[in-house]
Parts: structure tokens; C-alpha cells; sequence
């Protein structure tokens, strides 16, 4: 592919119903015009974003020596997933193994390519977290430790300064200062894999944390009725907060319940690890564990089958959800991948259709059955360049 931003035009239909043209020069929107009705237009959005990936379709950026072909297998994978803007994630590890994954991220994210403006940064989720199990997740409990800024700068450096997210718990030793540093300096600190108390929380979202990670994971699976700190982040109005949507992480009905109480301030992730696009199987974790891939997509410790160990399946399994048991219209669905998660991040130029964005595009088709619902990607186009159409089976340009 050019290292030169793309051209052309695009028809399909909103999410609202209305057909249009959008056409975009130099990699940004130029106008979005409305179109001639036709029967068979797919739907059209703003490119889909996703701020928690961990590796796909066999690249993996938690293992022992992430390489360029793990950035470069889990983004070409994406784009047929319609994402065009996403943030690798690193999680809890090693010094040694965090930075390699880091320098290598950082070298693809450089290239002024369409796999490089895919990347958005690095979401740093570890090691700073809880060592308890449950709050812990799937992270190694030998790696967990307390937030050290020499250590982040070091990595920071690794990374070319792309560390633009991270996930760490307030309890540790020194968070709350460690947080106050990141946010001064734009860096978008989320709570996770906690089990701070309500005090810890407010503290945090003072000191400027602004999100929380995958809210209803990461946590015990007993808690108290109340007061819990999955309560004090829903009732934190500072505090946006992702969800893994796909139906496993989290009960249908305490989904929809924590949707609801976050309104405007939430979002859906994918936090879909190397696994996702795999068969079902049993497979070595990315750290280490054995963990159980089963054909209904579920992904969960080998030992411990309450412990989930992240997600096989990409953003579409979310809109699934929302528009088919949820029964959230289009519309709804759509801004949880799109303006909401561009808004977190403070990214001003993507999430919106709308002249003088950035021309990322995401073409489907969604069609509801019962209670349930099907996606299917048409197109993917990043700044203006077609990274993948279906009809072809695979990237193609404008």
C-alpha cells in the first residue's frame, strides 16, 4: 500500500436511516452530501474504535518477543472487523518482555502507512494493578507491582512516547501521584483491575483519572451489596467507562443496567486477545496459563473457569449484541464504537462524519433475527485508502 493518504467517495446508509456520499481528499472527509436511495446500500459510519486489543488471529502483543508480523496480522485481521483505529495493549509482565512489546509497537505505529494510522498509541494495562485474585484478572500475580515512574518513563521512551492510556489500580503504593503525573501530561489514566475503596476511586478521578476498564471485570466474584467499587465508578460522573460487550464478559441484563446508569458516558471495547479468529481449543495463554477457547467464543483460565482470560471476539460481536438482545437501535450501537470511545481519548478529528475529520470509514451490513442479530463488514477505509472490502476477501484500494 501508498504511504499517501487516499481519495474517492463512499455512498451507504446512516445510521439514522439517511443515504449519503461521503467523499474524502487527502485521507480527510470533505462532505458527507446526501445520495440517491438505492435498495442494497450498507450501512455507513465513522471508522470503529477500539481501545483494548491484545493480539488477533495469532499475533499477540503480551507474548515472550512481540514482532512486527504480530502488529501486522492483528491489524490486517481488525480492518476486516471494521476497525480503523485501535490501541495495542500491553498488560502486566516484565520489565524486559513490556518494552520489547513497546519498541516494536512504536516502529509499526511510525510507518505513514494505513497499518500505522491504525494505531492510535499504546494502552499500558499492567503491571500497576491489584494482586488479588479476581480484581487481578488473567494478569501474573509475580508481575504486579506498584506504579514507578522510572520504570513508565523508560518504557515511554521504548514506545516513542506513544503510552497514550493507562490502566492501573488506585490502591497501589503512590497511584494517586502517579496518576496527577500522567494526566498533567495528557496521558488518559483509566481504573481497573481494582479493588479500591470508594475514598481510593474519588481520589483518583480528582487526581485525573478519566476512565474505567472494562467495568464488571476485573473484580471479585463475591462483593458486598453495598457500598462496592463497581457502584462508586457507575456513580462517578468524571469517569467514562469501557465494556466488553460481546455477551460473556458480562450478563446480558448487567450490561444493559450499567449502560444505562453510564448514559453518554460509556463505550464498548473488544479486549480481544491473540485467540480471537482462532478455533476452539485449549491454548497457552499470553502469560503463560493454559486457557480454554470454546466454540461459542467464550475464553476462560483452564484452572478456573470463573476467570475469564480476555475476549475472542472483535467489535462487531458487540454491536451484535446491542442491536439484537439489548434491542439498542443503530444509532445507539454505533456511537458506543465511534464518537464515545474518540471522546475518551480526546481524539477531536475521528468518531464523526462530518467534513474535516479524518476520512475513516466503516461499511456493513446488520440485519436483526429474532433476538438476535448479524453483522457483516462490506468495506473498511482508512484515511480515505480501502484496507478491506468482502467482496474481494481482502484489502483492496479506492
Amino acid at each position: 500500500m501508498s504511504a499517501a493518504t487516499g481519495s474517492g467517495c463512499w455512498q451507504g446508509r446512516t445510521a439514522n436511516g439517511q443515504a449519503v456520499e461521503v467523499r474524502i481528499e487527502d485521507g480527510v472527509i470533505l462532505s458527507v452530501a446526501c445520495a440517491e436511495e438505492k435498495e442494497d446500500l450498507p450501512w455507513i459510519s465513522a471508522g470503529w474504535i477500539d481501545l483494548q486489543v491484545n493480539g488477533a488471529n495469532g499475533g499477540d502483543f503480551n507474548g515472550q518477543q512481540t514482532t512486527l508480523e504480530d502488529v501486522d496480522r492483528t491489524t490486517r485481521y481488525l480492518w476486516t472487523k471494521g476497525v480503523t483505529r485501535y490501541l495495542p495493549t500491553v498488560i502486566t509482565g516484565s520489565f524486559e518482555r513490556m518494552n520489547r512489546a513497546m519498541a516494536a509497537i512504536a516502529e509499526a505505529a511510525a510507518e505513514p502507512t494505513p497499518l500505522g494510522r491504525t494505531i492510535g498509541g499504546i494502552h499500558m494495562e499492567g503491571p500497576y494493578l491489584s494482586s488479588e485474585r479476581g480484581p487481578r484478572g488473567a494478569h501474573d500475580v509475580r508481575q504486579v507491582r506498584d506504579p514507578d515512574p522510572e520504570e513508565f518513563e523508560r518504557l515511554q521512551r521504548s514506545a516513542g512516547g506513544r503510552i497514550v492510556l493507562v490502566t492501573l489500580a488506585p490502591e497501589r503504593e503512590g497511584a494517586i501521584a502517579f496518576t496527577r503525573g500522567l494526566a498533567s501530561r495528557g496521558i488518559v489514566v483509566s481504573i481497573g483491575h481494582s479493588a479500591a475503596s470508594g475514598e481510593q476511586i474519588a481520589s483518583s478521578a480528582e487526581a485525573g483519572a478519566s476512565m474505567s476498564t472494562h467495568l464488571g471485570n476485573g473484580s471479585h466474584l463475591m462483593l458486598p451489596r453495598h457500598p462496592n467499587y463497581l457502584w462508586e465508578q457507575l456513580a462517578d460522573e468524571r469517569l467514562i467507562a469501557g465494556f466488553i460487550a460481546e455477551g460473556h464478559h458480562l450478563p446480558l441484563s448487567t450490561l444493559k443496567a450499567m449502560l444505562r446508569a453510564k448514559g453518554e458516558q460509556a463505550f464498548v471495547v473488544s479486549d480481544c486477545v491473540s485467540l480471537a479468529g482462532m478455533p476452539p481449543g485449549e491454548y497457552e495463554g499470553e502469560i503463560g496459563e493454559r486457557v480454554v477457547l470454546r466454540e461459542d467464543g467464550r475464553l476462560y483460565l483452564a484452572d478456573d473457569p470463573g476467570i475469564l482470560a480476555g475476549s475472542a471476539s472483535t467489535l462487531e460481536k458487540g454491536i451484535e449484541t446491542l442491536v439484537g438482545p439489548l434491542r439498542y437501535s443503530l444509532a445507539e450501537a454505533v456511537a458506543l464504537v465511534t464518537e464515545r470511545p474518540a471522546k475518551a481519548m480526546g481524539w477531536q478529528n475521528l468518531g464523526r462524519l462530518e467534513p474535516g475529520l479524518q476520512g475513516n470509514l466503516t461499511l456493513f451490513e446488520c440485519e436483526r433475527s429474532g433476538e438476535g442479530a448479524s453483522v457483516r463488514i462490506v468495506e473498511t477505509v482508512v484515511a480515505g485508502e480501502s484496507v478491506y472490502r468482502q467482496a474481494e476477501g481482502g484489502p483492496g484500494g479506492s
